[in-house]
């Protein structure tokens, strides 16, 4: 039977990693090397990260239906989706660029927020369901969601680049603001869920 932290009365201080042990009660306890107030859990953990789910889940549609870039020349102007862009690489030639926007900016964020729904779920109705391999998804969700901000990055250097008014413009669309957010929304959701919570029911059950 493995032993968790919890069941061995240890608590690890997030900021500078230093592993406490507290006394009974561990929730108001301190940090020994920076003071930093010690939990068991992180506050308010599903609350929390559901809120920004959810918010992100919402805003995740209108990021993809409006256009993240708005373009215009003397021969007109142009708004490009997110997939739009990616059919625009693809039928361009430059394969590779529209392979990485589409996993970074759509498959990505998809991904994130259905994985962060599996472990909310599972975690919040007591599972004991591959509690290791649950952590495995959540330590891989919480380290690839900074690359869908790739999107945003290209279209960044693309208005720095075209600086050619009044012949050519390039400007950020409102889809990209709505993007973005959805970027934020689940790497704070990310950070508010206590992984912690995957092993709690696997403690009870072995106690």
């Amino acid at each position: 039977m493995k032993s968790t932290a919890a069941r061995s009365n240890l608590l690890v201080c997030r900021p500078c990693g230093l592993l406490n042990r507290p006394g009974p009660g561990g929730d108001g306890w301190r940090c020994a090397r920076c003071d930093t107030p010690l939990n068991w859990r992180k506050p308010a953990s599903f609350s929390r990260a559901w809120a920004f789910l959810i918010a992100a889940a919402i805003l995740y549609i209108p990021a993809n239906i409006l256009p993240v870039i708005e373009s215009g020349s003397l021969f007109g102007s142009k708004s490009d989706t997110i997939l739009g862009g990616v059919v625009y690489f693809w039928t361009s030639g430059s394969w590779a660029l529209s392979i990485i926007v589409f996993i970074a900016s759509i498959v990505v964020p998809a991904t994130k927020v259905a994985a962060l729904t599996l472990l909310l779920v599972t975690s919040q109705r007591g599972s004991t369901w591959r509690p290791g391999d649950r952590t495995r998804l959540y330590r891989f969700t919480a380290y690839v969601g900074r690359w869908s901000m790739v999107d945003i990055y290209v279209g960044a250097a693309s208005v720095a680049l075209v600086q050619l008014r009044p012949f050519a413009s390039i400007d950020p669309g409102p889809g990209a603001i709505f993007f973005g957010t959805v970027v934020i929304l689940t790497m704070l959701a990310s950070e508010s869920f206590d992984p912690r919570l995957i092993w709690d029911p696997v403690d009870a059950r072995d106690a």
